[in-house]
């Protein structure tokens, strides 16, 4: 069962609940409690409540957590496996439904779904609706059809509000809501509850080693010197955007690009290279305090021998920062003794050759976060065996899989255990020692695990329970209690014992397996007490952690890596359970750029609640927002809104009435955005399966829409040939529309790239020979959807409007349209149009004197001339069909080629 919402949690519910609006909270905050209380509130056959922008791990999450709480009306899901003539049978059963927006978008048009009976929309990630984005599409329809219900949105990305003109404006112009909700952390009410119910938290400051820290400084001079000549490159760029602290947040290459991407193809190499480097080195910061010192020096070194990368970068690899970096970081892996002591006598032969590569004395430079977590587990497990109830059971969450994969070998195997295996398997690989002489080159002996913590428990024979219960794979709490796992792990630990006496084979085999293992899974070690370690990114269920949370119930959560959604998710869970113990270890590098990533997204988040209060004070919110009445101008679509303009004005007793325009849709062209562009302009959008063309706009023009990616592709199948050819014999103005986007750069070849003759790997001779091949063919060149939305309003203009009917029922079977059907077969045209003299001017003429190519090869080529019209042109014609080539010359020809 769910814990009951917080107080701010219940004053959250309450809010939303007497009026419509966008609730935007922190993140971490819970709210997804809030949108489950609603869903438990309306999930009845009274109600019928649609929930858009969920994805499909989002939608079982939901249902379970439903099912759990004794809800017996469960949602359901409509997509493409539900067929048409059962969704009105679904929509009428009432409760909660999840539909696909492409589905939910033709249903409302087509008025599958009755419109009049839905109680509200509740919309997930309302941050990401925009004017053109299907979500804002369904919400425009429904309140045109429905003016009672309600609409409820939410979010907890309040940074997401910060950037652009007017954003949270428009987003609730475009959900048709006037309540703005703000719950930031620092809210009073927010502040009390939390504060009330503090978890107990220990932070510990780890330090960096010296070299480490001298690594961080040479990658963070690298940046500046990089970010400095990038301005210098681009003096239009925001300096504020560009500072070293904001290189360091997640969202700075987002930020890059959204500055550079519309001049992509305008800038030259250098700011090119100059933003790969930036990229590079903020992966180097990363792998720096995230992973161990040998997988660091393995990235360097990669980075170093590729020559791809050595040719297209800045010339950062050549600064002394550079050249520190690399000495550093090989400091942290080996050491190469100098031979700077003197020969005796008669050991002159005996002198090393120059070539011979000298012995690396291995270092293996412990993580300092490895020896905080063995002090941090050896803290816990002293108090549990102090403590009179049960132990505590310990969530450590680490910031990926291989983090994760690394912390559990560490804790099994110990430190020199791993770092000797990953030596040997990356830069050590080439050499040729013997494990037991690599044994003992490290630091210790392999297998120390934790200490005096875990002392004797992982090698020796008679410790064998312990280690029988370790488990290799992922694993659940319903695994865990199995006997037939039971049996599984014994055996698994009594080859581990063998394991270890062997040396290092069994330890590589555990990490191939680790390593196989899905991004969903979490690592289970089973002790006394029990160990999870999970993943804090890359999982494919977004609530993975909030179930470990409510099955192991931990009462020690170590957070390895900084995480601030999960640290707000922490003090929710402790709150909504008082009285139980929890106690968070936070281990984080000291001075580091981990420990300044972390303050800034504190930092950001906290300025764009500041910058939404701000707004929401100055905001002018018009009553018709809502939708609610007719005078909401975002309602009125633009011909509707000039056919009330003309009816206002009446000319001799009589109203100008115009018919509203239609344009027929293809299905699959749901997914995109202009479908609601169209319709936004006021023209009627008729869906229907369409086997020729994507948008039919008269009975005689048919458009084909591509994208330039999607464009090149069908160039390169020959998907377009195809194509273009229905087209042109079932429509007499074949249209091919080229949208491109105008934030990114639009180039189907450098400049440098053109040639002055045709080829056929060349994307602008390919389009070239397609309209040569189909001169009826229009080319159409769109620089966003808004373009074509006007467009096509302008071809329709004084037009007939199209048959759904007859558009649906042409096929590849079908007539060819009636003018061409009437004059030549399409195959006998094809061939006759590819003839040599034969062009579109004078192709009608040879028709109208052959009724066939066989009498057309019967005409003289004096005929020819006087039919054609041209001398020159019925030579061509006439040698094409009669000349005969000499067969002996064509051998000689072809056997010259071949010597």
């Amino acid at each position: 069962m769910a814990s009951p919402l917080l107080e701010f949690e219940t004053e959250m519910f309450l809010s939303l609940f007497s009026t419509d609006g966008l609730l935007v909270t922190s993140e971490g905050l819970g709210i997804d409690r809030i949108l489950l209380h609603f869903m438990k509130l309306y999930s009845e056959e009274g109600s019928l409540v649609l929930l858009l922008n969920t994805t499909t791990p989002e939608q079982e999450y939901f249902t379970e957590r439903l099912r759990a709480e004794g809800v017996s009306h469960l949602p359901q899901t409509i997509n493409s496996d539900v067929q048409n003539s059962e969704r009105y049978e679904v929509y009428t059963q009432g409760g909660v439904l999840f539909v696909t927006s492409r589905i939910l978008v033709v249903d409302f048009l087509t008025d599958r779904i009755p419109a009049h009976l839905i109680s509200g929309i509740l919309v997930y990630r309302a941050h990401k609706i925009i004017e053109s984005c299907q979500e804002a599409f369904i919400l425009r329809l429904y309140r045109q059809k429905n003016k009672t219900g309600f609409i409820k949105a939410f979010t907890d990305k309040a940074t997401a509000f910060s950037t652009g003109f007017c954003q949270v404006e428009r987003v609730m112009r475009n959900l048709f809501v006037k309540k703005l909700f703000l719950w930031p952390r620092f809210q009073a009410s927010v502040n009390t509850v939390l504060d009330r119910h503090k978890p107990d938290v220990v932070e510990l400051h780890v330090p960096l080693t010296p070299a480490m820290r001298a690594i961080q400084s040479s990658i963070l001079d690298i940046m500046n010197a990089c970010l400095k000549e990038l301005k210098r490159y681009n003096p239009t760029l925001e300096a504020e955007d560009l500072s070293l602290e904001n290189t360091l947040g997640n969202a700075f290459e987002k930020t890059i690009r959204h500055y550079l991407d519309p001049l992509w193809h305008q800038l030259g190499a250098k700011t090119k290279s100059l933003v790969q480097d930036l990229k590079i080195l903020r992966t180097l910061l990363l792998y720096l305090t995230q992973y161990d010192c040998v997988t660091f020096l393995n990235l360097l070194e990669s980075l170093r021998s590729s020559q791809k990368n050595f040719g297209s970068n800045s010339g950062w690899l050549f600064l002394d920062s550079s050249t520190s970096m690399f000495v550093n970081a090989r400091s942290r892996v080996y050491h190469i003794p100098e031979l700077k002591k003197k020969l005796k006598v008669g050991e002159a032969d005996q002198k090393p050759s120059p070539t011979a590569p000298l012995k690396r004395q291995l270092v293996l430079e412990k993580n300092p976060k490895w020896e905080a977590l063995s002090e941090v587990l050896q803290e816990i497990e002293k108090d549990n065996s102090s403590c009179e109830h049960e132990p505590g059971r310990v969530l450590i969450c680490a910031s990926d899989d291989r983090t994760c994969a690394q912390l559990k070998e560490y804790i099994q195997r110990g430190a020199d255990s791993l770092l000797n295996r990953l030596y040997s398997r990356t830069i050590g690989k080439d050499e040729f020692t013997p494990a037991p002489e690599k044994a003992k080159q490290g630091n210790g002996r392999p297998g120390k695990g934790l200490g005096k913590a875990n002392k004797g428990k992982k090698s020796k024979p008679k410790n064998s329970k312990a280690s029988t219960k370790t488990l290799r794979a992922s694993l659940t709490l319903t695994q865990m209690v199995g006997q037939e796992k039971e049996a599984e792990v014994e055996q698994i630990g009594s080859s581990e014992d063998e394991g270890e006496q062997d040396g290092e084979v069994v330890v590589e085999e555990e990490n191939d397996i680790l390593l196989n293992l899905s991004s969903d899974s979490y690592y289970g070690i089973l002790k006394e007490p029990l160990i999870v370690i999970h993943p804090l990114k890359g999982c494919m269920d977004p609530y993975s952690l909030t179930r470990v949370l409510q099955e192991v119930e931990p009462v020690f959560v170590v957070l390895y890596d900084a995480e601030l959604s999960f640290v707000r998710q922490l003090e929710v869970y402790k709150a909504s359970r008082p009285g139980k113990p929890l106690r968070v270890y936070f281990l984080i590098y000291g001075g580091s750029t981990e420990e300044q990533r972390y303050l800034t997204a504190l930092c950001k988040e906290k300025q764009a609640f500041e910058h939404l209060i701000r707004e929401k004070a100055t905001m002018v919110v018009p009553e018709e927002r809502e939708g609610r009445e007719d005078t909401n101008l975002d309602l009125v679509r633009s011909q509707e809104a000039a056919l009330e303009a003309n009816n206002t004005r009446k000319a001799g007793g009589q109203e100008g009435v115009k018919k509203v325009s239609r344009v027929i849709v293809d299905m699959r062209e749901f997914r995109s955005e202009l479908p609601s562009l169209l319709h936004r302009r006021g023209l009627d959008v008729e869906p229907v399966t369409l086997e020729v063309g994507d948008y039919i706009l008269t009975p005689e023009i048919c458009v084909e829409r591509k994208s330039v990616s999607d464009l090149i592709g069908s160039l390169q199948s020959g998907r377009l040939y195809s194509q273009c050819l229905s087209m042109s014999r079932f429509y007499r103005r074949p249209v091919l529309l080229i949208e491109f986007d105008p934030a990114k750069p639009f180039s189907l070849v450098g400049r440098t790239d053109l040639r002055q003759e045709i080829s056929a790997t060349d994307v602008t001779s390919k389009l070239t020979l397609l309209t040569l091949h189909f001169p009826r063919l229009r080319l159409l060149w769109c620089p966003s959807p808004h373009a074509t939305a006007e467009l096509f309003q302008g071809l329709k203009r004084d037009r007939p409007e199209p048959d759904a009917a007859a558009a649906q029922a042409v096929t590849a079977e079908s007539e060819t349209v009636g003018e061409s059907a009437d004059l030549y077969n399409p195959g006998p045209y094809d061939l006759l149009l590819r003839m040599p003299g034969v062009n579109v001017k004078n192709f009608r003429c040879l028709l109208k004197h052959a009724t066939s190519l066989a009498e057309l090869v019967t005409l003289s080529q004096e005929k020819l001339s006087e039919i054609l019209g041209s001398t020159s042109n019925a030579r061509q014609l006439y040698e094409f069909l009669h000349n005969t080539r000499d067969l002996n010359s064509v051998q000689k020809n072809k056997q010259t080629l071949k010597s």
